[in-house]
């Protein structure tokens, strides 16, 4: 536990020597080092996690992001540390306030940057729904796009091949019809346009006849679409038209699982709209709340440190530093006086010489 404490302590940027001297402000700054410490931490499980999926693919992604998740811990550690200790308790409230309030935004800019990986973990399940409906929404603008490009690039082939077609389906509809008169007509159904005499007689020979002949145009205009699908077809393929689809199940699984950082960090802003583009508020808030959360709790060393009373430990720190400080000047002081009478004895010594010097020519 002794070693914990000092660990802590250590963490706060404390001076430990000091600090031992006086128990009842040990837990404060237990505490304080406590809060620095799991701030590092949260820092550095959010770059690790942020660094990942900038490496995602990489057969070392995982060693990346351990490294980065340590550096980057021990230096939000490391500035934690400085923000809380240069926080002077020897001053006035209000000059405590301003130092504070350039550290304090510090703290808030680290606590966004902290909050933002975190918030990406915390709403993956929904942030992958949103990417997958992005991935395919996207994937249908491509194909639409193509699909205008090309019939705009095959304008006079795309409107043969309709008309064609549409002569084709009316050819067969009247040949339908025509079929079925003929049956009436042999089998003897009184229509407005059949005898109702039963027997193949000299109508229903030409009728046959007629039909022989427009079921071998019809022929004709059937082949005529097929050799215009094929060209078509060809030119499809040969523009990739035929290679685009939308995205199964499983593509849109596997995209979404290699999706970077960025993909991830736009669909998590994206979370706080529906999708017909009206603000999300339940959503909103609890996203904004994450990350306020993170931001108070990367500023809290400081609170504490600001709204704690000044105690035994903060005037042992003052004496010390005003002892440091007299000494400091006794030693300049030591310094001037011993130059100023090694310069003069150096002058003394310098005249002499020079005396004896002309005194002897």
């Amino acid at each position: 536990m002794n070693k914990i404490s000092r660990f802590f302590w250590f963490c706060s940027g404390v001076h430990v020597p000091t600090l031992e001297k006086y128990p009842t402000e040990h837990n404060k700054y237990f505490g304080i080092g406590a809060t620095i410490f799991f701030t590092g931490l949260f820092a550095a499980l959010s770059g690790g996690y942020a660094m990942y999926f900038v490496f995602k693919g990489d057969t070392a992604a995982v060693l990346f992001a351990l490294f980065f998740g340590i550096i980057w811990g021990l230096a939000i550690l490391n500035m934690d540390r400085y923000i809380v200790s240069s926080i002077n308790k020897s001053a006035s409230t209000n000059k405590q306030i301003l130092q504070a309030t350039p550290r304090i935004l510090l703290a808030i800019m680290i606590g966004l940057v902290i909050s933002r990986p975190l918030e990406l973990k915390i709403f993956d399940k929904e942030i992958k729904e949103r990417l997958k409906v992005s991935y395919l929404n996207n994937q249908r603008s491509k194909i639409d796009t193509l699909n205008m490009a090309f019939g705009n690039k095959y304008k006079i082939e795309m409107g043969k091949l309709k008309e064609v077609k549409a002569q084709r389906d009316s050819m067969q509809s009247a040949i339908k019809t025509d079929r079925q008169k003929l049956n009436y007509e042999i089998f003897g159904n009184k229509t407005t346009e059949t005898s109702g005499i039963m027997g193949y007689g000299p109508y229903a020979k030409r009728k046959e006849e007629e039909l022989k002949q427009r079921e071998q145009d019809l022929d004709t205009l059937s082949s005529e679409v097929r050799k215009l699908e094929n060209f078509v077809d060809e030119r499809k393929q040969f523009d990739g038209l035929l290679s685009e689809r939308l995205y199964t199940g499983k593509q849109l699984d596997s995209l979404t699982s290699i999706a970077g950082f960025a993909d991830r960090n736009w669909a998590l802003g994206q979370l706080s709209f529906s999708p017909n583009g009206k603000k999300d508020l339940n959503t909103s808030l609890a996203i904004t709340f994450i990350g306020l959360l993170f931001v108070f709790f990367e500023c809290l060393p400081v609170f504490v440190k600001l709204m704690s009373s000044r105690g035994p430990y903060d005037h042992s720190v003052q004496n010390i530093e005003t002892a440091q400080v007299h000494e400091s000047d006794k030693d300049k002081d030591y310094e001037v006086t011993v130059t100023d009478d090694v310069h003069d004895t150096r002058v003394t010594t310098e005249v002499t010489r020079r005396k004896q010097r002309l005194t002897s020519n």
